[in-house]
């Protein structure tokens, strides 16, 4: 079945050239000019992936990615304006995972959503032939299922998140420095900053950790990056 992805800008021709090129991939196209439009659209259309400008009309970019995000963890591919390191940090903290940068290239577009959709239906680690969760002091991170929980409840992880925790989760002790975790975890070639980790792991951090001033399992080598603890 063709991925859906809903089209949020309120620039009619970008709205009609990502359309067609997206759809020559493939994919089912749907369109909102603003964000109430896409908001509605969400609601009563299946979505795989969202494509969302900043500056809409009604509600902004911002505003629509997180009433989305309190009800769902749908890839969100934000549109950022050029060298607006401050709408690229925002839209992370909104969350989404991942931005691009306007103006841009149809075809590196289409390479960042190749690369979300292989990330969601591919688990980059190798589950045991009985597809057993792996459990750390409460902590259960199953990706058969693509499903997390703490203490028995289930949390509300994006992929991003659940790819980050599997990674140290998997990996315990070993430190990562925040290149490394961009070239793992998003892809070699992608063009965020430092940042973008922190920003992830802060948000990660507050939905599993008690005291995010004092974590139990995601820690911080200073100087150096982060890694899951060794403690059981």
């Amino acid at each position: 079945m063709s991925k859906r992805i809903l089209l949020v800008d309120d620039e009619p021709l970008i709205v009609k050239g990502l359309k067609f090129a997206l759809e020559q991939e493939g994919y089912v196209v749907e369109s909102a000019l603003d964000g109430e439009e896409a908001l509605r659209k969400f609601e009563t259309i299946p979505i795989d992936l969202i494509l969302l400008d900043i500056m809409l009309p009604l509600l902004d970019g911002f505003e629509v990615c997180q009433r989305i995000r309190e009800k769902s963890e749908v890839p969100i591919l934000m549109l950022t304006a050029k060298g607006d390191e401050m709408d690229r940090i925002l839209g992370l903290e909104y969350g989404a995972d991942d931005y691009i940068a306007k103006p841009f290239n149809v075809l590196e577009v289409k390479a960042r959503i190749r690369a979300i959709f292989r990330r969601t239906q591919n688990n980059y680690v190798r589950m045991d032939e009985d597809k057993q969760p792996i459990r750390v002091k409460g902590l259960e991170v199953n990706r058969y299922r693509n499903v997390v929980t703490l203490n028995g409840k289930e949390l509300r992880l994006t992929p991003r998140e659940i790819d980050l925790l599997t990674l140290f989760i998997t990996n315990r002790g070993k430190v990562y420095t925040r290149r490394q975790l961009l070239e793992l975890v998003w892809e070699p070639d992608f063009k965020g900053d430092d940042r973008t980790v922190d920003v992830h792991i802060r948000r990660l951090r507050e939905k599993i950790e008690k005291n995010t001033a004092e974590p139990e399992y995601i820690m911080t080598k200073w100087g150096v990056g982060y890694y899951f603890t060794e403690k059981d």
